[in-house]
Formats: C-alpha cells, sequence, structure tokens
C-alpha cells in the first residue's frame, strides 16, 4: 500500500544547524495488518507518520500509496484523501467536550444517512460502551472509554489506511491492551500503523519498523500482505 522512497524531512532549513526529522530512507508497508514504528522521543517516527498521511510534506523523495505519489498532491486532493481513506487516533482523545459522545463520533461522519449511524452504534457498541453511555459528554467517561469513542470517530468513514499516534499512553494497562485488541480486530481487512515508545502493546503486532534518529534501525515482520 504504501512505498517510501529516500524520503527526508529537514527542519530549520534557512539555518546552518539543519535539523534531520528524517535522515532519508526506503521502506514498504503492507496493504493490511497491524504494524508498529517504534522508537524514543525523537527518532522521527510521529514525522513519518505525518508524512505518510499528507499531514505533512516530506523536505525529499516520494511516498506511493497504491502507485500513486502523494507528496506532491493539492491541498484539496490531500484534503479528499484523509477524508475518505485514512482515520487519526491521537494520545489524546480530542473529544468535543459539549456534544454527546456519538454526536462526536458522527460528526467526522462523510455521510449522515441511517447506515452510518447504525455503524456508529455498532462502533461503540463493539467497544463496550452502553446506549447510555452513548447520550453522556466526554467528561462522565472514563480515560478508556473516552479512547476507545476516539477509535470510534476515527473508524466511522471505515478507512483503509488507521494512523494511531501513542493511542494507549495516557491508559492504564488493562484499558491499553483492550485498544490494541480492537486495532489488531480492524487490522484483519484494513492497514493499522500504530506510532509507540511501548514494546509491550505490539506483542501481536504483524510487522514492526524500529527507528533511531530519523533513519529505520530494524524492521521484523512480513514485507507485505
Amino acid at each position: 500500500m504504501f512505498t517510501i522512497k529516500n524520503i527526508t524531512m529537514i527542519y530549520d532549513m534557512e539555518k546552518v544547524e539543519k535539523v534531520y526529522a528524517l535522515g532519508g530512507f526506503d521502506l514498504e508497508l503492507p496493504d493490511k495488518g497491524l504494524v508498529g514504528i517504534i522508537g524514543p522521543s525523537g527518532s522521527g517516527k510521529s514525522t513519518l507518520m505525518y508524512c505518510l498521511s499528507t499531514l505533512k510534506r516530506p523536505t525529499e523523495g516520494a511516498i506511493l500509496y497504491n502507485g500513486r505519489d502523494i507528496t506532491n498532491l493539492k491541498d484539496s486532493e490531500r484534503e479528499h484523501l484523509r477524508r475518505e481513506e485514512f482515520g487519526f487516533v491521537f494520545q489524546r482523545h480530542f473529544l468535543v467536550p459539549y456534544m454527546s459522545v456519538f454526536d462526536n463520533v458522527m460528526v467526522a461522519a462523510t455521510k449522515h444517512s441511517a447506515e452510518t449511524k447504525e455503524w456508529g452504534r455498532h462502533l461503540l457498541t463493539e467497544f463496550g460502551l452502553k446506549e447510555r453511555e452513548m447520550n453522556k459528554r466526554p467528561a462522565k467517561l472514563s480515560g478508556g472509554q473516552r479512547q476507545r469513542a476516539a477509535i470510534a470517530r476515527a473508524m466511522i468513514n471505515k478507512p483503509r489506511v488507521l494512523f494511531a499516534d501513542e493511542p494507549t499512553a495516557a491508559l492504564d494497562h488493562e484499558n491499553a491492551f483492550a485498544v490494541m485488541a480492537i486495532l489488531k480486530e480492524y487490522a484483519k481487512e484494513n492497514l493499522v500503523l500504530v506510532i509507540t515508545h511501548d514494546h509491550s502493546i505490539l506483542k501481536d503486532a504483524d510487522c514492526i519498523v524500529e527507528m533511531w534518529d530519523g533513519n529505520i534501525s530494524a524492521k521484523k515482520g512480513r514485507e507485505s500482505a
């Protein structure tokens, strides 16, 4: 699904001491499965995710998504791609505080049909939220429930690629593994990229990419799916 060729991201271009967030490397990612991208703070893993998701443009190199170079798309084309094929889960849930949990999920929907609403309720139910909890505001839920609601929101449009940036960092172990079980199930038919520094949550990953100082230090697992 993703073919990365000589990707480089340089910050502070105008300065003598440039900062290489990505140092120039090649990488192939599978069409589906749970892929972990792991490394310490400053290793470039989040920058890589932002480039793959078109939230940032790399300084050099190419990113092919299903054979199409997405690095030089127009802003409108990037927005369309993110809306139609990508979903995002972040370390913080970023739920709108004055909206119900169900409305928080539906606000990201590209279609507001009865079928989409049914899908939204199905997701929340599968993630362990009862009807009464769907109608509550986020502040009335636990941290684990809020994060599961955020994942449901990310999945409302059935994205082909789900980007998850440190999705369990704010959770206890029980909730962290519950969240990873959800992502693993979704990865059976889609690509789920989990950015993390925690090896323990990637025990069921199909592929692990290890990063260090803006480069790939190791890759373990299958090349494609």
